[in-house]
């Protein structure tokens, strides 16, 4: 019966096989092991939109910066270069592991994370979105794994309209420069949230409009106009029927 390899590439040899090789086959089973535990990865996915599939060779442990060859064996990867449209990343159908994945891109375009034949959406950075996310991988779905509360990424003051980004929060000063609107983020994962907190306590005489931006806002196909004085509130973004719903009311 000959090797055969499982999900990370890793050759699983039989008694009797392979005589006189297995220090190095070992040592290419270890490298690999390491790869898929501490490894870094930088891939550029320079162009306009396209998909992009990262790969595991099975019994091959190099792993060099902008190749694809085993770049979704690294436990890290950081994505790079300038889009010019919304980019699709690929993991192999059959890995089941987590990654910590960087948007190191420049461009306003969106990055979505899926497995390769993935029956759902993945987990996708907004075109503004340059952060990091911890993300698993089930064997064909990939998910975002919220990390609880207290996460929130606090921004400095706001005075004009802005688009949010998931797990971010706003204090929003409509005295400045009067009335404007928050639009909330173009693409949306059930669990996403965003704040708003009235920085000046002025919504009551210049509201705060939150933009749906495509979505529904508490199952309704409308804007939501804040005009409460000192409001401070959160959205988290549910499913296409409800959208995003008010976590404080």
């Amino acid at each position: 019966m000959p090797s055969s390899y499982n999900y990370m590439g890793m050759e699983l040899m039989v008694t009797g096989e392979n005589a006189g090789t297995w220090g190095t086959k070992t040592n290419t089973n270890l490298n690999i092991i390491q790869q898929a535990a501490t490894g870094y990865h930088s891939q550029s996915i320079a162009g306009g939109a396209q998909t992009t599939a990262l790969l595991i060779t099975d019994g091959d442990s190099t792993s060099t910066t902008d190749s694809l060859t085993n770049a979704a064996r690294n436990a890290i990867i950081e994505l790079t270069g300038s889009i010019s449209g919304n980019q699709i990343v690929t993991i192999p159908n059959g890995t089941e592991k987590f990654y910590l994945i960087k948007n190191s891109t420049s461009g306003s375009f969106t990055v979505q994370i899926k497995g390769a034949s993935d029956s759902g959406s993945g987990t996708t950075f907004a075109a503004t979105d340059k952060g990091t996310k911890l993300i698993y991988i089930n064997g064909q779905n990939v998910t975002y794994v919220e990390l609880g509360s207290g996460g929130t990424s606090w921004q400095a003051v706001k005075t004009s309209t802005f688009t949010a980004v998931a797990g971010e929060g706003y204090f929003c000063d409509t005295n400045t420069s009067g009335a404007f609107q928050a639009n909330l983020p173009l693409t949306a994962t059930q669990g996403d949230e965003v704040r708003f907190i009235d920085y000046a306590d002025t919504f009551d005489t210049a509201n705060l409009t939150v933009g749906r931006n495509g979505h529904k806002i508490q199952g309704a196909a409308s804007d939501l106009v804040v005009a409460t004085e000192g409001a401070a509130f959160g959205l988290v973004y549910v499913d296409a029927t409800k959208g995003w719903l008010l976590t404080e009311k």
